[in-house]
């Protein structure tokens, strides 16, 4: 997203319009949308994960740009957080005297996933029985997103996704206990996130393997 200001001096603000400040206030305006506009039955999460905007302290840009992540699982959630997100970002922009409207670009979209219920009991029974009962765990539904899921729409067939730890048990263990899982065990994206190479690599090809075989 672009919100446009009007550029100028940072000892006349009055002489400009500030897409800084425009862009600050979205942000946390945005946070809303989940919280005041989504049941609370529903699952969301809406992301600024990055603002740019002027090049130093003393000048008021052009322009700010703001980049929007949006996880939701179903579509029509989605829907009604885009609408959102464009009507929040209108009315913002208006509020502040924008010499033009804010340009939106949708930079991609994954459905999402949704593993097919026959085929991941299948596929649980053959990870128990190759990796023992004791390593295979059910886990909710989770707000990461994978293209996996356009491959399966696109061959029509039924699919199914699963994780693979990458942390020494010990470590998890430990850190579960103290209730200290995102606090000491870097998550993916993070600088310090390296999985740890065995067991992580035999049992992804383990897992694999044998899922194939039963299917």
């Amino acid at each position: 997203m672009r919100l446009f200001g009007k550029g100028g001096h940072g000892s006349k603000p009055e002489a400009a319009v500030d897409p800084v400040v425009m862009a600050a206030n979205l942000v946390l305006r945005l946070q809303t949308i989940v919280s005041r506009e989504i049941s609370a039955q529903e699952q969301a999460v809406v992301t600024v994960g990055h603002l740019k905007a002027g090049t130093t302290a003393a000048v008021i840009p052009e322009e700010a740009e703001l980049g929007i992540n949006v996880r939701t699982f179903s579509a029509p959630v989605r829907d009604h957080i885009i609408a959102a997100i464009e009507r929040l970002a209108r009315a913002e922009s208006d509020g502040a005297r924008a010499p033009r409207p804010p340009e939106i670009t949708s930079v991609y979209y994954l459905p999402a996933t949704t593993n097919d219920p026959a085929t991941t009991e299948r596929v649980i029974a053959s990870h128990q029985a190759a990796l023992g009962a004791d390593k295979v765990i059910r886990i909710p539904p989770a707000s990461a997103s994978e293209d996996f899921s356009v491959l399966a729409d696109a061959a029509g067939v039924p699919s199914v996704y699963w994780f693979v730890g990458g942390v020494a048990m010990e470590t998890f263990h430990k850190a579960a206990a103290a209730g200290r899982i995102y606090d000491d065990i870097p998550l993916n994206h993070s600088a310090k996130f390296a999985p740890v190479i065995e067991p992580t690599l035999t049992t992804g090809i383990t897992s694999m393997i044998h899922a194939a075989a039963m299917l």
